[in-house]
């Protein structure tokens, strides 16, 4: 602990300011500026170093948090970044898109604002990346074994790396175009820029990973066909399925699922249109098929994947933006139902809608009206009562939202089903596929990480459940791992959502 007072000398808490409202609509770059060491040093060092450190619970991966707070404040960033790797692959991601359920379980919380950790662990990987600490890590030798892992999204990526390392040969199958799964076509650049995931890709590859894009299992190669060819299979698909809004009007044109809209901007949104800035204002929208330029935008769901649709409309130019929530407003503080160091469910201004828009609680989607030529042109909405029945909308408070483009952002049912009767993966009451504690399945040799298996969950837990999920595939392989297995399949947390 390299300052016992130190909780005592910084009591604030201080994070690296973002950039003006006004300029950041003007580009698909992240909103936050790099933190400056001097403020990561002296953040680092309120760290209690505590006797039993609640934040490794609240963290899937088991952070070292400690560890490399106390490093940090030294001043002994390379070392910092060692620790750091020992338990995350990408801690370039979950400091960019996990919401921290370590900094609600930080001791310190219990009377004074959490230590910054998800700022400080920015600042590690940022640096180390900028100094040239981060270098592909090749296995010493090779095992004979070969791995398919179907899906390059975190829960792949973390798995894929971690059986290449311990010497098997993987393969990492991707129905997109490049690879990089919800990372690339799922959040937006101003929430993590995509050469922060080209720049991993290429680690990846480096160390003897291949990727082999635009093959979708199931289509272009069968199920059985996979697991003929290799010695294990990592099925890493995803909870890709939306959930659904089946009410009158749904058909109307205007209406798109969350991923959709996102997907299409950030197919454009290239490294070259996030430095271009349009004369008098709006980010560069290089031809999205699903524009918001000029139109009175409406967000069906209050959580993170609305506000990232928020602000990719803010960017593209809505005339308006407004967000609906179906349940109560959170409250500002932990409700005695969620005591620390439970991850709370809190209200929470997001950059996006720092950048603008209306936001609606209790708001209860009925229908949707369009106009002759079948186009949407407005909602009707009434007021969430809370019954024995569940939320429901209350008779006699209907009201009509106008609006030209709507975006479901209801979260996600589970995975895409496998169709395949020699391949049968089984979903259960979550809408994942079945699997046991090691990730195994039924079929010998198949195993299941990420939401796929978990249902929609954090970056996190993904890249948690792949590092364990690799662990299990090379015991299954070998006899016996040196792999570190940081969390069972069974295993919810008290950082679980």
């Amino acid at each position: 602990m390299a300052d016992p007072r130190g909780f005592l000398k910084t009591r604030e808490r201080e994070l690296a300011p973002k950039r003006p409202v006004a300029l950041r609509l003007m580009d698909w770059r992240e909103v936050v500026d790099p933190a400056d060491p001097t403020l990561v040093a002296r953040q680092a060092s309120r760290c209690m170093d505590c006797g039993v450190a609640f934040c490794h619970q609240g963290c899937p991966l088991g952070n070292l948090i400690p560890e490399w707070n106390d490093l940090m404040h030294r001043g002994r960033e390379r070392e910092a970044i060692e620790r750091l790797h020992a338990t995350n692959n990408f801690p370039e991601f979950t400091g960019r898109a996990c919401p921290a359920p370590c900094e609600s379980a930080c001791v310190l919380g219990i009377n004074q604002p959490a230590v910054t950790i998800k700022q400080i662990e920015n600042s590690i990987i940022d640096q180390a990346f900028e100094n040239g600490w981060v270098v592909p890590r090749s296995p010493e030798r090779l095992t004979g074994k070969t791995v398919a892992v179907v899906g390059s999204g975190p829960a792949g990526l973390a798995a894929a790396q971690q059986l290449t390392r311990a010497g098997h040969t993987v393969v990492v199958y991707e129905r997109d175009e490049e690879p990089g799964g919800l990372l690339r076509f799922g959040i937006p650049d101003f929430k993590l820029e995509k050469p922060l995931v080209a720049r991993r890709i290429e680690q990846l590859r480096a160390e003897g990973t291949r990727f082999r894009c635009g093959v979708e299992i199931g289509g272009d190669m069968s199920w059985t066909e996979l697991r003929r060819r290799f010695d294990a299979v990592v099925v890493a698909t995803g909870a890709t399925v939306p959930r659904p809004l089946e009410l009158e009007g749904r058909g109307l044109a205007g209406i798109h699922y969350a991923m959709e809209y996102l997907g299409a901007q950030n197919r454009v949104s290239d490294e070259a249109a996030s430095s271009e800035v349009v004369p008098g204002g709006g980010a560069p929208r290089s031809g999205s098929p699903i524009d918001a330029a000029g139109k009175r935008v409406v967000v069906i769901g209050g959580g993170d994947t609305g506000a990232d649709c928020v602000g990719t409309a803010h960017r593209q130019g809505a005339a308006s933006v407004t967000s609906l929530a179906i349940g109560r407003r959170p409250g500002e503080t932990r409700s005695p139902s969620q005591p620390w160091p439970v991850h709370p469910v809190l209200f929470e201004v997001s950059s996006s809608h720092e950048e603008g828009g209306d936001r609606a609680y209790l708001a209860s989607t009925v229908g949707f009206v369009g106009d002759a030529a079948g186009a949407v042109t407005g909602l009707r909405v009434a007021e969430t009562v809370y019954t024995d029945a569940g939320r429901v909308p209350a008779p006699g408070t209907e009201r009509l939202i106008e609006a030209d483009l709507v975006l479901i952002a209801m979260g996600f049912t589970g995975p895409e089903a496998v169709a395949d009767p020699a391949f049968p993966l089984p979903t259960g009451a979550r809408g994942a596929f079945v699997r046991d504690d090691d990730y195994g399945t039924d079929l010998p040799g198949v195993f299941v990480a990420g939401d796929a298996g978990r249902g929609q969950s954090l970056i996190v837990w993904a890249i948690a459940e792949g590092r364990a999920a690799a662990a299990s595939v090379d015991r299954y392989l070998m006899g016996d791992t040196v792999l570190p297995s940081p969390v069972a399949a069974s295993d919810r947390g008290f950082a679980a959502v």
